[in-house]
């Protein structure tokens, strides 16, 4: 018999619902806030405001789209965390309704696991290429970078971390140095493919292991902003495309190294990336370059499964549904998870 899963995503300023059926993704739908773009950064109080908008209109059009009713759904999953809490409470609030009022299970889960199984989702018509187990995936997003080992879809291990500031914390942060409106990470990726990357040198980490550390490259990048300035006040209007080719150069090939790295010390080839930076073209291309060398067996998602999106909670909540993970009503969202 089949499973429909229906799927809430409402970590941080995007409110996203799809429908899953037996791992396959029916529907997928976001509602982005482009608000945000006027402060520089997502807004929390403003975020879960349009959360409270959007995620009736979005749910009901996820299932029109899906073509499936109320009635045919089995269970909700919905992100738990790790997010913004008010962001979190709105989606975590309506996925608890739902089962109530549909009389099915109520699924938790991890937005960062989520971003792994993203791997996982299935598509009709298409060569659904998955990695087999152990897998070594790459996950870096605006607020986490790390290195995790996947034993199967649920059993998973963090061999890596990021000590400060995540890999997409970077890149926004010196976009905004640079003047670039939030998020900055996919201007810099556009500018920087028509820059050279080796016009300019910034600072690299000596971080030992499999961690990362990206706030001293944040640093370097700050201070030879500063200097150049002083000796002309157009210097970065002059030199935005290198500018931005050497920074995505530099933090590409630190996440590259780290995950080479943990490739010789584990022995596993098959790897993936995951997470909204995993969408950087900059990266994809230098993964693959990686696994040309190392013979892995690279996976790397659709553009559409980068970013944060229902249909990694969807299949994430499948798995949890197969082996009758469910939680009760008295659960809570979790800033941190």
């Amino acid at each position: 018999m089949a499973v429909t899963i229906l799927a809430i995503e409402s970590s941080c300023d995007d409110t996203s619902v799809a429908i899953i059926r037996d791992g396959y993704v029916l529907s997928n739908l976001i509602a982005n806030q482009d608000i945000h773009m006027l402060y520089g950064g997502v807004v929390p109080e403003l975020a879960s405001r349009a959360h409270q908008a959007n995620i009736v209109p979005v749910t009901h059009q996820a299932l029109l789209k899906a073509g499936v009713n109320a009635e045919n759904i089995d269970a909700v999953a919905f992100t738990r965390g790790p997010g913004l809490l008010g962001s979190l409470l709105v989606g975590t609030s309506f996925a608890k309704g739902f089962a109530i009022a549909q009389n099915i299970p109520l699924i938790e889960v991890n937005h960062l696991q989520a971003h792994v199984l993203a791997h996982f989702i299935l598509e009709k018509d298409k060569d659904n290429r998955l990695p087999s187990f152990p897998f070594l995936c790459l996950l870096v997003s605006g607020g986490h970078t790390r290195i995790i080992i996947m034993k199967n879809q649920l059993d998973m291990e963090v061999i890596g971390n990021t000590i400060d500031d995540a890999a997409g914390e970077a890149f926004d942060k010196c976009g905004k140095i640079m003047g670039f409106s939030y998020p900055a990470g996919p201007l810099i990726d556009k500018l920087a493919s028509e820059g050279n990357m080796n016009a300019f040198r910034f600072s690299k980490p000596h971080v030992k292991g499999l961690d990362f550390s990206f706030s001293g490259l944040k640093t370097s990048f700050l201070y030879f902003l500063r200097d150049r300035l002083k000796e002309d006040p157009d210097f970065i209007e002059h030199n935005k495309a290198d500018l931005c080719a050497s920074l995505q150069h530099t933090i590409v090939s630190i996440l590259v190294g780290k995950i080479a790295k943990a490739s010789l010390q584990t022995g596993i080839r098959e790897i993936g990336i995951a997470g909204g930076v995993s969408a950087n073209s900059g990266l994809r291309a230098e993964m693959k370059n990686e696994a040309e060398k190392s013979n892995w067996n690279l996976f790397i998602p659709e553009f559409r499964f980068t970013t944060d999106n229902a249909a990694m909670i969807g299949i994430t909540g499948y798995f949890k549904y197969l082996r009758g993970e469910f939680s009760g009503h008295d659960v809570t969202p979790l800033a941190r998870y």
